[in-house]
């Protein structure tokens, strides 16, 4: 008889045990898909808000690389140096639009719906190209300082060669160093991640990153 009691205090406690599984297990969930809805949601606006940015930045990018058309053309290589510098600010312009177009594209490709690998793969493709496009944009810098080149300043001034040539030689060490340097690696160091997160493209990635990551965190802490 008392073996039989037993028997029915144990059964009792299994089956409260199972009902308070149970209802952890719902509360987990609901607390999974509140999260997975909010800080997808933050993502989704920050990634919408970059889209629109991007799409101002290739009108704005295309309207530039006309007008640099025209000083080209209307040079009509009259002064060389200033018909390829300009080409090649041109040139950058270009890549950079067309970075900008991927970028677009990328984001647009996201699929919340789907599972969370997917928004991080995304993601982490969007970051690498914007790390890409931010390198190469920078190696432009030099031909700045060589549009205002001409013939008779090189072989009359002295001026150019004591001051002129040795800024654009800085500028292309420079230019040099930071297309090397700006890269995913070295983003630990305080001056990369500086750089990157001064304008709205890397600071929105990173920061849609951040929300998606936290759900993942949320996972592991629950298991």
């Amino acid at each position: 008889m008392e073996d039989l009691e037993l028997h029915k205090i144990w059964k009792a406690y299994d089956s409260k045990l199972e009902e308070i599984k149970v209802l952890n297990l719902q509360s987990w969930a609901l607390n999974l898909h509140s999260l997975e809805t909010i800080q997808t949601y933050k993502a989704k606006s920050k990634l919408d808000a970059l889209a629109t940015f991007n799409l101002w930045a290739v009108v704005l990018g295309i309207v530039w690389v006309l007008f640099l058309g025209v000083l080209v053309f209307g040079n009509r290589f009259q002064n060389p140096y200033f018909s390829v510098s300009v080409s090649m600010i041109m040139l950058f312009t270009i890549i950079a639009v067309g970075a900008y177009i991927r970028h677009i594209i990328i984001i647009k490709e996201i699929d919340y719906g789907q599972s969370i690998t997917h928004v991080q793969k995304k993601l982490a493709q969007l970051e690498t190209s914007t790390f890409q496009s931010t390198r190469v944009v920078w190696l432009q810098l030099p031909f700045y300082t060589t549009s205002f080149w001409h013939s008779q300043w090189i072989m009359n001034d002295p001026k150019f060669w004591l001051i002129s040539f040795p800024i654009t030689i800085g500028f292309t060490f420079l230019a040099i160093f930071l297309y090397r340097n700006i890269t995913q690696e070295n983003l630990h160091k305080k001056w990369v991640r500086t750089l990157m997160m001064s304008g709205p493209e890397y600071t929105s990635v990173l920061q849609a990153k951040n929300f998606i990551d936290e759900i993942e965190k949320f996972k592991r802490d629950i298991a």
